[in-house]
């Protein structure tokens, strides 16, 4: 089983690439892509199951394209929700994941408005996914998803005033962070 997700991981790696190079300045060389989607699909499906591998996959293709251009595109993040919510369905917890999606959606919401020209609107909407995924595992892996995007994103700003290569105003794409703090999520046993 976990070899047919993976296979379907590296067939979506391949259209991540193309899709990646379209919105970012110039192709990505392969197999990078099509080996981390396929890893982060096989190792999603192996520790939180089969519902969230579409999200996984998706979550790849908006941190490729978050770390190449500073931009989540609706293109991708708003038809990902009722993908996110159909795949969830067999879990039974869908009422909880769109809740925790509204919940974690509305935190980043208050600190976009608090200060948008630190976060961009498409982390916020981001954000509502995340807690779809997290939230249908637990309210605790909602709080651990939320906690973890921020700690790394928050180290790889240390890192990058530790090193000199940049300042407390230096803007990064977050997206990347907010989606490897979910995969630390879902890939922990709850």
């Amino acid at each position: 089983m976990l070899a047919l997700v993976a296979l379907a991981g590296l067939i979506c790696g391949d259209r991540i690439r193309a899709l990646a190079g379209s919105y970012g300045p110039g192709p990505v060389p392969p197999p990078a892509l099509e080996v981390v989607s396929a890893a982060v699909a096989a190792l999603v499906a192996w520790r939180a199951g089969l519902p969230y591998v579409c999200f996984a996959v998706i979550g790849v293709a908006l941190a490729v394209i978050d770390w190449r251009t500073s931009t989540l595109p609706d293109a991708i993040t708003l038809p990902a929700y009722p993908i996110t919510a159909l795949a969830l369905l067999p879990t039974g917890e869908l009422p909880r994941a769109l809740a925790g999606g509204a919940a974690l959606a509305a935190v980043y919401g208050v600190l976009w408005l608090a200060r948008p020209a630190a976060m961009g609107f498409g982390d916020v909407k981001l954000a509502g996914l995340i807690g779809m995924a997290s939230a249908a595992l637990s309210w605790e892996a909602l709080v651990v998803a939320a906690f973890c995007g921020q700690a790394l994103g928050a180290l790889y700003g240390l890192g990058l005033l530790v090193t000199g290569r940049g300042t407390r105003d230096t803007q990064f794409p977050f997206g990347p962070f907010m989606l490897l703090g979910a995969l630390t999520t879902l890939c922990l046993a709850w």
